[in-house]
Order: C-alpha cells, then sequence, then structure tokens
C-alpha cells in the first residue's frame, strides 16, 4: 500500500485575516499578563499610575477602545462585504503595526520586545493577505 498524501485545501482569506487577528490578541494578552512580573509593575499599579499619567475612568475606556478593535476584527473579517473587510483590515493592520512599531522602537523588557516584533509581523501579514486578497472577474451585464 502506497503512503497517503496529506490532503491541502484552500483557505479564504477571511479565515486567514481572522486567524491573524486572533495571534494578535494572544500575543497582547500574553505580553500584558507577562508584564505584570516586571519588579514594581503591580506596586506602579496599585498606586494609580497607568501609562501616561494617572489612572482615570477615560483612561481605561480608551485603552479598552484600542483593545477591542483587534478583537472586533476577528468577527468583522468574516462577516462583512469583501471590500469593506479588505480596506477595514488594510487600514487597522497599519495603525496597530505602526502602534507596535513604535513600542518596539521606545524599548522595553526583551519579552516585550518580543511580542511587539510577533504583533508587528502579524499585523502587517494581515495587511499583506487583505491587500492580495482574491479577485474574480466582475458580472458586466
Amino acid at each position: 500500500m502506497p503512503p497517503l498524501e496529506l490532503q491541502d485545501t484552500t483557505v479564504s482569506v477571511r479565515i486567514k485575516l481572522a486567524v491573524l487577528w486572533t495571534s494578535v490578541m494572544f500575543c497582547y494578552v500574553y505580553g500584558d499578563y507577562f508584564e505584570l512580573y516586571v519588579p514594581g509593575k503591580l506596586q506602579e499599579m496599585l498606586q494609580g499610575n497607568f501609562l501616561f499619567g494617572p489612572v482615570t475612568q477615560w483612561a481605561l475606556v480608551g485603552t479598552a477602545v484600542l483593545m477591542a478593535v483587534p478583537s472586533l476584527m476577528i468577527f468583522l473579517s468574516v462577516s462583512l462585504p469583501p471590500v469593506v473587510a479588505r480596506w477595514l483590515n488594510i487600514g487597522v493592520g497599519l495603525f496597530y503595526a505602526t502602534i507596535m512599531l513604535l513600542i518596539f522602537i521606545g524599548g522595553a523588557w526583551a519579552f516585550y520586545m518580543l511580542f511587539a516584533a510577533i504583533e508587528i509581523v502579524l499585523a502587517l501579514l494581515v495587511v499583506w493577505y487583505a491587500w492580495h486578497w482574491p479577485r474574480k472577474p466582475a458580472n458586466v451585464a
């Protein structure tokens, strides 16, 4: 009996985008979780210090919005019309790659830099897959 070959199937660009956004979110969660182990971080949080100043409701709302968008992109990538999903993924992917690039060049602990580098690559892959979204001939009546 000859060995069986593995069957490969084409994966929809929508699924690829959703999986990339899911990977980005896991990196965000783990990076932020590991950051809690940085000496002094928990004490700083307990004292009410945030990224750029004191903790306020609006600072947390802004951060929540910043983190909610990639979460929503998982769903939006598979549910929006293709043209809208394509351009939204390109725009949001570039935005988040830029944010992570600023964090990366701003310096941090090595683990956070590693996560930032991975997140940059993942966000740029979102942009690449969205930009290269497969096309078919338009129905001309």
